[in-house]
């Protein structure tokens, strides 16, 4: 059965952590492990730090950012699928395949270890970024579990 829901969040520090619990509790029904509940977690709260400090983080004063989380469940298989996408709109990513290279980063003048973009491939099954120059970027990410019981409980 698939699932689905969407979230729009003001792109501020303080909904980082709602984004990625919302996310992690609507994964839920997949029945998945700590381990990797903390996968989803550490990757959504990558990509929306993302949106925060390098797609909006030179705004004018009084502007205001906006991030928004799809997400879909689906069973394949006996095999449970998360599928995550954020998006902002804001000032796009120029070179899609210099930012995903470990360590780089928009903001050289400060101490950055690079946009975790390696961290989300790292944690998730499938990874994707599509950028435009001046109208923001969606990271694209799926979590395959285990194969699942059949039997409903």
């Amino acid at each position: 059965m698939k699932n689905y829901m969407k979230l729009e969040i003001a792109a501020t520090g303080a909904n980082e952590s709602f984004a990625r619990s919302a996310v992690a509790a609507f994964a839920l029904p997949l029945n998945p492990s700590l381990a990797e509940l903390s996968d989803i977690k550490t990757a959504v709260s990558e990509a929306v730090t993302n949106c925060i400090v390098h797609a909006y983080g030179k705004r004018k004063e009084g502007e205001e950012g906006r991030i928004l989380i799809e997400c879909e469940t689906e069973e394949r298989g006996g095999e449970g699928i998360l599928h995550i996408g954020i998006t902002d709109y804001g000032c796009g990513i120029e070179d899609v395949d210099r930012a995903i290279q470990p360590f780089y980063t928009t903001l050289s003048d400060e101490e950055r270890s690079g946009m975790g973009f390696t961290i989300m491939q790292t944690f998730m099954s499938e990874f994707s970024v599509e950028s435009e120059k001046g109208k923001g970027t969606t990271v694209k990410m799926s979590k395959n579990f285990g194969a699942r019981d059949t039997v409903d409980a």
